[in-house]
């Protein structure tokens, strides 16, 4: 039997069983993912969806995820007519000069900026589509004797137990699940994000997407669903430039990125949003019982634009390593961890190879960490719990 709670009930749908073959804890891309891999394979799957957490802003997913989708049986509903297509990728990076990457001359077509609820809303509801089952809460406690037992909890006061052979946490960056089972988190810089959706002047020039590199960080700006304009600016959480307040002082020494507002900057009232943007993985990636995906695993720097896509493969590999690990494959879970650490380490040489592409402002802290220039505090090495 399946299932998912819908809007506006006084309480969230309870699990319709009390045994799974799998949980996965988390509902964003990776989680779903994970999930259809699983049901699409005849395991019974029990997602469980958390609304505790920021909200997601507004991301881009590029042309390639279309084989994903695809690959996960979903590419005929997801992610449809309802968000907007990804028409041109503009940088402004290493010079003041602005290039541009037309969508024409890719060969999967044009990408999305997407309405990030509904993307995740879609997702879930194509698990229940393929047979899974979907709730709304959080694992809360996981005791493994032999199997899983867990409680999952849907409000201050009501909990229910259940029961399942293997655990996928995709969690998010924070891997609230691995890390209390002896994982610990790599955590590889101080990145955030400081984030601001404003209303977008009519017409916007290209409807796509813009990085613009600044001196203590770099910009990016995007075009949401409901004519919004998501404004962000990236640097490091340790430097004066991450306080909110600078926020619209940064934005007004931008060039294209501020010319994009057309003049109709936002009220100095409006203050940005602060969230994590770090890059990091979790070591290790699978233990007794369970798996992670999505940034619980890997989280990519975002200047790569690939987080969605990658915790949409990372999601459906760690289903398909849970599924044939169960089937006896007893390499399942190797390949999984051995794919993921080559996928971080061309992640780290790409990174840098841009990142070095930048030497406007050498003496600034930020770049001179990217460049290899600043020793990194030792903390940042350091595992964290």
């Amino acid at each position: 039997m399946s299932g998912t709670a819908t809007a506006g009930t006084a309480r969230p749908a309870a699990p319709s069983a009390a045994r799974y073959d799998v949980v996965v804890a988390g509902g964003g891309p990776a989680g779903s993912a994970a999930a259809l891999a699983l049901a699409a394979r005849g395991r019974t799957v029990l997602l469980v969806h958390g609304t505790v957490g920021p909200a997601q802003v507004g991301e881009a997913l590029p042309a390639a995820a279309r084989v994903l989708l695809g690959d996960l049986g979903v590419a005929d509903t997801v992610p449809g007519d309802s968000h907007l297509p990804a028409l041109a990728n503009r940088s402004v990076w290493g010079s003041p000069l602005v290039h541009s990457v037309d969508s024409i001359l890719d060969p999967h077509g044009a990408g999305w900026h997407l309405d990030r609820a509904l993307f995740d809303r879609q997702l879930r509801e194509a698990v229940v589509r393929r047979g899974g089952e979907v709730v709304t809460g959080t694992v809360r406690e996981a005791r493994r004797l032999g199997c899983w037992e867990l409680t999952v909890g849907q409000g201050d006061l009501r909990s229910v137990r259940v029961n399942c052979r293997w655990l996928v946490d995709a969690t998010g960056r924070r891997a609230g699940l691995a890390t209390r089972y002896g994982a610990r988190r790599r955590v590889h810089d101080r990145l955030v994000a400081l984030h601001l959706e404003v209303e977008a002047p009519e017409p916007d020039g290209d409807g796509g997407t813009l990085v613009e590199a600044a001196p203590d960080g770099w910009w990016y700006s995007a075009l949401l669903p409901g004519r919004r304009l998501l404004l962000a600016f990236f640097t490091d959480a340790d430097l004066p430039a991450a306080r909110t307040t600078g926020f619209h002082q940064q934005l007004a020494a931008t060039g294209p990125t501020l010319a994009r507002l057309a003049g109709h900057r936002p009220p100095a009232e409006a203050a940005p949003t602060r969230a994590p943007a770090h890059g990091a993985r979790l070591d290790p990636v699978h233990g007794d019982g369970w798996i992670a995906a999505g940034d619980a695993a890997l989280a990519f720097d975002p200047l790569s634009s690939q987080g969605i896509l990658t915790a949409l493969h990372t999601g459906q590999a760690a289903g398909l390593a849970v599924h044939e690990h169960l089937g006896g494959d007893a390499e399942a879970l190797r390949r999984y961890a051995t794919a993921l650490g080559a996928a971080s380490t061309a992640h780290q040489r790409n990174r840098a190879t841009y990142y070095g592409l930048e030497q406007r402002w050498p003496d600034h802290l930020f770049w001179a960490r990217r460049h290899g220039l600043h020793a990194r505090p030792a903390d940042l090495l350091a595992a964290r719990g």
